[in-house]
């Protein structure tokens, strides 16, 4: 079988982490995001993945060829010369998902959540159909678009942007299944599949949908990827709770990389993520944060909903909060405080920045 990743775009929702290396090569709870995805399609039988790449593609190519060797499948990226939306990338790599008559999996490279490929297979034989979607359900519906479909068999009727007034609370989650046959629907030019393709299959009755069970999240920008850790965390806590670790001065669920130090009097947790190589000094107190590989916070700092780039240097008695992501190899100096601030690589930051700001 053969999956489809619609890597694509800049990232830059995701900045100043994506201004370093490309954002499916970020670690999200110490993976990168994009093995998250590649892992769950090898356990469901997946051989031969395909990248729709367009920007930084030679860091991700060389990532690529270590993990064909190590998963032992084959790993293709499909370069666009232009953007091409979330369809046209199909279009280009029509040959490599034609050659068998089996049906492929497409997903967005920003999804976390209990990948559910084996069920999605099954669910796409049953009906027959040239696709289906997963879809999940949400508080706010009024915020995305919505679909609509038949509870009893999943045929979708129709999609509504941005509903006023309820009319589903389902929204697409980004995961898809489609037979070979849907192909011939899509030109190679910049077309939107949830737009300009997916509410034709509809209208012929040719697209189902699925509901997600477990959580999910587009983990794109900051605040949602420190909220998609939290969820991944727990349900860390529900399938593999030996992963989590446990000791004197944590709390909650915490994943910490066996090489990273940590020192006396500390409080971590609850929903902490730390990266290899880490250095965390006495007494600092840490909540709701990534803090990624070879970073170090200094003696008695305070740290909560924050990410922190890789080999960043927090000082002692520094307080951040709101949101806060500094860039790669970015210097805090001691008894500083930052509130929602954005900190572009390589920065040193010697005056307190109170106000969410981005700092260039």
């Amino acid at each position: 079988m053969k999956a489809l990743i619609l890597v694509g775009g800049y990232g830059t929702r995701l900045r100043p982490l994506t201004l370093s290396i490309p954002k499916p090569l970020v670690d999200f709870c110490n993976k990168p995001i994009l093995l998250h995805q590649i892992e769950a399609l090898v356990k469901a039988g997946v051989k031969h993945v395909i990248l729709a790449v367009s920007y930084m593609s030679e860091m991700l190519e060389k990532e690529m060829k270590e993990q064909e060797q190590r998963l032992g499948i084959r790993i293709s990226l499909s370069h666009e010369k232009e953007p091409l939306g979330t369809a046209g990338p199909l279009a280009l790599a029509r040959d490599l998902l034609t050659d068998s008559p089996e049906p492929f999996f497409v997903l967005n490279s920003d999804v976390i959540c209990e990948f559910p490929f084996e069920e999605m297979l099954r669910f796409h034989k049953q009906h027959g159909k040239e696709g289906t979607i997963v879809v999940t359900k949400v508080e706010e519906p009024s915020k995305y678009g919505v679909v609509v479909y038949e509870a009893e068999t999943g045929r979708i009727h129709r999609f509504v942007e941005k509903p006023q007034v309820f009319v589903s609370n389902k929204i697409n989650a980004g995961l898809y299944i489609f037979t070979p046959k849907m192909l011939e629907r899509i030109q190679l030019r910049p077309t939107s599949i949830e737009k300009e393709i997916f509410p034709v299959m509809a209208e012929e009755g040719q697209l189902y949908a699925m509901e997600l069970q477990g959580f999910w999240m587009d983990i794109g920008q900051p605040k949602d990827f420190l909220t998609g850790m939290c969820m991944y965390l727990q349900s860390v806590r529900h399938k593999n709770p030996e992963r989590l670790h446990t000791g004197p001065g944590f709390i909650g669920n915490v994943l910490v990389e066996p090489s990273a130090k940590i020192g006396q009097n500390c409080t971590i947790g609850p929903n902490v993520t730390i990266g290899p190589e880490v250095v965390i000094e006495d007494g600092v107190r840490i909540k709701r944060c990534t803090i990624l590989k070879g970073s170090r916070i200094h003696s008695h700092s305070w740290l909560e909903s924050c990410i922190i780039g890789w080999s960043s240097a927090v000082g002692q008695w520094v307080r951040m909060e709101n949101v806060s992501v500094l860039g790669e190899d970015v210097i805090v100096k001691d008894e500083l405080y930052l509130n929602g601030a954005s900190v572009l690589p390589h920065k040193s930051i010697s005056d307190s920045v109170p106000e969410p700001s981005i700092i260039m």
